[in-house]
């Protein structure tokens, strides 16, 4: 079969390419998935170069998500013919991943495709739509069901499609995003206002402002993100899921104690299989968006590389969606 396999040369040199693997072969309570579509994720472009914090075994097949049909099953859970989706756990980290024509993965990960989704479709949301549906229902979750939302990294996989779901469901979004050429694209989506990152990221020493926003949905950590949470309004709600900015928080305790804001972690990787069925739901359904197509940039394997260094750069926008 084709697969993108990442080889590592020699110390902190990685190869990258597409190349012919064998089929692999099945163990107990396991499934081998015929994919048709693969998503495209900066953890894919971490892999890609040999980030330790994200794969360490090589040769290794990238590709953190997947959609495609059951070939064979040594699980009682699914059958033959069934049409499925994977995203997280160790997918295209340690354990092969995605961006293969076939893939072997523990049955315990698998999700049925709900009624009324393509795995097409589904995989165009991938692992970004699907973190962003979780982002959403915290929000929901936690009491926020109108009002102002602020999303961080708006033109990002997570980001621009979690403008499009507020925006269909009736809140006033205002998007961040550091590329002042994408503001079209992101009213488009339905951001009602865009902030360009620079005119944010500017280290604030007052320990609050003025009260602004009801939640934020923040993908890219860091000073973003301690900025943000100085502008919550009262029993507002933040969402933290990514850390492209930086990984470090620094922040006061203020807006927690004296505005009773709440940060919610968002984790899509090993999050309850249960609370992932709701998630791809709720795409299928009340979250589905008609953006879809101005969101997804199709790609075949042999163009994962190019790709996935645009990703690196910060010049990806919207989501790749990889035809297997």
């Amino acid at each position: 079969m084709k697969a993108l396999v990442v080889e590592k040369v020699e110390e902190k040199k990685f190869h990258c390419g597409v190349k012919e693997v064998e089929i692999p072969t099945l163990e107990e309570n396991e499934v081998l998935i015929k994919v048709s579509y693969s998503g495209l994720n900066y953890k894919d472009a971490l892999s890609s170069i040999g980030n330790p914090g994200v794969t360490r075994v090589f040769p290794h097949i990238t590709g953190v998500d997947l959609a495609g049909t059951i070939e064979k099953s040594s699980s009682e859970k699914f059958k033959e013919g069934e049409k499925v989706v994977v995203t997280g756990y160790d997918l295209g980290m340690n354990t092969n991943g995605g961006h293969s024509e076939y893939v072997k993965v523990p049955a315990s990960w698998v999700v049925n495709i709900p009624v009324g989704i393509s795995d097409k479709e589904i995989m165009t949301y991938g692992t970004a739509g699907l973190t962003a549906a979780l982002s959403v229902n915290e929000l929901l979750n936690n009491g926020i069901t109108e009002g102002k939302i602020l999303v961080t990294g708006a033109t990002g996989g997570v980001g621009s499609i979690a403008v499009s779901i507020l925006n269909k469901l009736g809140f006033e979004v205002t998007a961040i995003s550091g590329k002042e050429d994408k503001i079209p694209f992101l009213k488009e989506l339905g951001a009602s206002e865009v902030i360009l990152r620079n005119d944010f990221d500017i280290e604030n020493k007052r320990p609050m402002g003025s009260e602004k926003y009801d939640g934020v949905i923040d993908t890219v950590g860091g000073n973003i993100l301690a900025e943000a949470l100085k502008i919550v309004k009262y029993d507002g709600v933040a969402t933290c899921c990514g850390l492209t900015s930086s990984f470090q928080l620094n922040t006061n305790v203020f807006p927690f104690i004296l505005r009773g804001v709440r940060l919610i972690g968002i984790d899509s990787v090993e999050c309850k299989i249960e609370k992932k069925i709701k998630a791809w739901e709720k795409l299928a359904n009340e979250f589905a968006i008609d953006t879809l197509e101005n969101l997804t940039t199709e790609i075949s394997l042999e163009e994962i590389k190019e790709a996935y260094d645009k990703l690196l750069q910060g010049k990806a926008v919207g989501r790749y969606l990889v035809k297997i």
